[in-house]
């Protein structure tokens, strides 16, 4: 497991997976601005009272509704590595839908009646990393979050896009109680290849990755954030992945390409 990277939730209780209280505060995405989850109903939260302590109903991951009964989120926020033990023995595994604040009890929290997890995800270089949760029940009509295909505009370099989570706001492990949106641009695979080109830091890898952040750095996501929406021209593009610390100029948030990964949605989601 790569020190510092996103992939491993980067703090040590998370990969633990004991049950802990983490700090409070209003903020959320490093470099983000506050955003209301009636305005973006897409937006979901992953999490685990058992695994992850009381506080904040138990968030440790996002995830994005892509279909009345299907949300995405990474396959590393089901893996051992975070969790402690497999996903099937976390049996308050929960999706909350429409909460506003994670101190409270608004909106739903639903058990999801199937999980998919890639099984060609692999840690090391953070490929693959999707898995597809399945609702026991529809949500409305038009809460869904289209997938942008590939081709599309919402992927050209330099394309402005917004990251949401309830994550680190610092990178030190300061977490948020209400959801935040930070605004980033999409960088070319060329430049993404040139933050990642296979280290200690990682692999940018461009048929299943991309990349974005700020040329000064200053937003992006954090722990917490992972498997949260990457949306641009009000469509999903990526899933939070990995990367090294937060908000660095030189090293931008690696996200798993949506347009990769529709067949899997395809296959394994419920609509």
């Amino acid at each position: 497991m790569r020190a510092f990277v996103r992939a491993a939730l980067g703090a040590l209780a998370l990969v633990l997976a004991v049950p802990v209280t983490v700090a409070r505060a209003d903020e959320s995405v490093v470099g983000g601005r506050p955003v209301k989850v009636s305005d973006h109903p897409w937006m979901v939260a992953i999490s685990s009272r058992s695994r992850f302590g009381t506080d904040r109903s138990g968030q440790y991951c996002g995830g994005v509704l892509v279909g009345r009964a299907t949300v995405v989120t990474a396959a590393h926020c089901l893996s051992r590595a975070v969790l402690g033990v497999e996903w099937q023995q976390v049996r308050d595994l929960r999706i909350i839908v429409g909460r506003e604040d994670m101190r409270g009890r608004g909106g739903q929290e639903l058990v999801p009646r199937r999980v998919w997890v890639n099984p060609t995800y692999d840690s090391y270089s953070n490929a693959g990393d999707i898995a597809v949760l399945t609702l026991g029940t529809q949500q409305p009509k038009g809460r869904a979050l289209p997938m942008a295909k590939a081709g599309d505009a919402a992927y050209r370099a330099g394309t402005r896009a917004n990251v949401y989570g309830w994550g680190d706001t610092t990178g030190s492990g300061t977490y948020a109680a209400t959801l935040r949106s930070a605004q980033v641009q999409v960088y070319s695979n060329a430049a993404c290849s040139r933050a990642y080109p296979g280290n200690a830091d990682g692999k940018y890898l461009a048929d299943s990755m991309l990349c974005a952040g700020t040329p000064q750095g200053g937003r992006d996501a954090c722990q917490g954030d992972s498997g949260g929406p990457l949306v641009a021209r009000g469509r999903l593009i990526g899933l939070v992945s990995w990367g090294t610390g937060c908000g660095k100029a030189a090293k931008p948030g690696v996200y798993t390409r949506i347009s990769a990964m529709m067949k899997h949605v395809t296959a394994h989601g419920a609509g």
